[in-house]
């Protein structure tokens, strides 16, 4: 009778499977890309806001309104880029958390513990610190939920200005924690700042899902036919008193997203990968340009961390992210007895805890919806949103740093491929064939040095020859 097996531990953050790794790579990199797009955006918005020569340009444009009026939708620029391009940003959303539920690391209960327990705690954590600073120094509570949010191209944006190369382990990891993140974050937005209802219109968009539901089951194909229905299921859920949004997210979960024999890529990844590059390059960097400009100034600065509403955000952002993703890892690697990924460190968890407290595309939008009704207090908790978003980056890139070297050595051996097969080595130890590859390779090299050796060789032996013979002629008789 063979002996009992000893399980094997579980490696939090350990090596992603080939096809995650290499599914990750393809969402971060257009990621990364409408993160920097959406950093100059926040940029130009604030130049904007702030250049004398311009005026109330900024202002202007971002409440100029257009739109049907019979239908309910004549809204200003700055409100169709939070409610109308945001839904697209949540589409997207909708169909990465499916993705993850069906394909990726949510599937398994116990992979998916650590970045929903993290995500919770890293929500939960900088509420409770908003409402302790806000409600010790007298301030509103209504914007608990501004600093609960992480913004995932932001922070992939800074990770690369300052050319840090992290693991795919954790980048995966900060992505599933941005998605469980993004899904918390609509049900706060759906829950706690839903104000009247319109039955009807709800009652319509219901209707619509269902019907895009139907036809998503029975297989229909044809942008015609989505791209209609979807724009009358937003309109309504608009209308209905719910955040607009919520449509984009639950269209994007109607999505198929696991493969069928045959399909080399399931109907949601493909809208995915058309409908990323619309979201991440336009209708975030959009959103961001008409609701980051804000007033700076010496004493718009100093007032961030004079009024309690707005030290809140700040430190919800900074120490609340930080320690509640940090802590919610800790206990969960703790609990379930996962050990640590033998390459990294507990203070790389703690870096990529940091990085996670840039909040902005979801913190300014529940910072509008929560302080809706005072433009001042608006205004300053976006600046407060900025300025702890600009602290996390800083103390990010300090922490990231350290650890660079480290990170740019494990980054190669993932994408070492000395055979050339297209595969990274470190996905083919168990594979014979790779080894009689790499075996041939080294036979090659083995040859090439010894024929090298051999020409060395007989080059050092003439050039002795040669000096001998010199020192003859000069040492013979006269």
């Amino acid at each position: 009778m063979s002996a009992p097996r000893t399980p094997t531990p579980r490696k939090a953050f350990g090596r992603l499977s080939l096809p995650e790794r290499s599914y990750v790579a393809e969402a971060l990199r257009t990621e990364t890309v409408g993160g920097v797009l959406l950093l100059l955006a926040a940029v130009a918005a604030l130049a904007w806001a702030n250049i004398p020569a311009l005026g109330d340009s900024y202002e202007n444009v971002s409440d100029f309104h257009f739109g049907p009026g019979a239908l309910g939708l004549d809204l200003s620029v700055a409100h169709w880029a939070a409610d109308g391009l945001l839904a697209i940003f949540f589409f997207v959303a909708g169909i990465e958390l499916k993705r993850e539920l069906v394909a990726g690391d949510l599937r398994d209960p116990k992979a998916a513990a650590l970045p929903v327990v993290a995500a919770l705690c890293g929500m939960a954590a900088p509420a409770l610190v908003y409402v302790f600073v806000s409600g010790t120094g007298g301030g509103s509570l209504a914007g608990w939920a501004v600093p609960t949010a992480t913004d995932i191209a932001f922070a992939l944006a800074v990770l690369a200005v300052i050319g840090t190369s992290l693991p795919s382990a954790l980048r995966a990891f900060l992505l599933t924690l941005a998605v469980v993140d993004d899904l918390f974050a609509i049900l706060i937005i759906a829950v706690f700042f839903t104000a009247d209802l319109n039955f009807a219109a709800l009652g319509g968009a219901v209707v619509g899902l269902v019907v895009f539901w139907l036809l998503l089951r029975k297989g229909v194909r044809g942008w015609y036919v989505y791209v209609p229905l979807a724009l009358v299921v937003w309109a309504l859920t608009y209308n209905s008193g719910i955040h607009a949004t919520v449509a984009g997210v639950a269209m994007g979960l109607m999505l198929r997203c696991h493969r069928e024999e045959g399909e080399e890529h399931s109907p949601g990844e493909h809208i995915e990968h058309l409908v990323r590059p619309l979201s991440a390059g336009l209708a975030v960097p959009l959103f961001a340009l008409f609701s980051a400009g804000v007033a700076v100034s010496g004493g718009a600065l100093a007032d961030v961390f004079a009024q309690p509403e707005t030290l809140g955000v700040v430190l919800g952002l900074v120490v609340g992210k930080t320690f509640g993703i940090f802590g919610g890892t800790w206990l969960t690697a703790r609990f379930t007895k996962a050990s640590l990924s033998d390459e990294l460190a507990w203070p790389d968890v703690f870096a990529v805890a940091s990085l996670a407290g840039i909040g902005f595309t979801v913190s300014l939008l529940i910072g509008e919806l929560a302080f809706g009704g005072d433009a001042s207090m608006t205004d300053s908790v976006k600046a407060a949103v900025l300025t702890g978003s600009l602290i996390a980056a800083v103390l990010a890139t300090v922490l990231l740093k350290v650890r660079n070297a480290k990170y740019r050595r494990l980054t190669e051996e993932e994408e070492r491929d000395e055979d050339l097969d297209g595969v990274p080595d470190v996905y083919e130890q168990d594979d014979p064939a790779y080894h009689l590859r790499m075996a041939e390779i080294h036979e090659r090299k083995a040859a090439e040095h010894r024929r090298l050796a051999r020409e060395k060789a007989a080059e050092r032996g003439a050039r002795a020859e040669v000096a001998d013979g010199a020192g003859d002629s000069q040492h013979g008789p006269a």
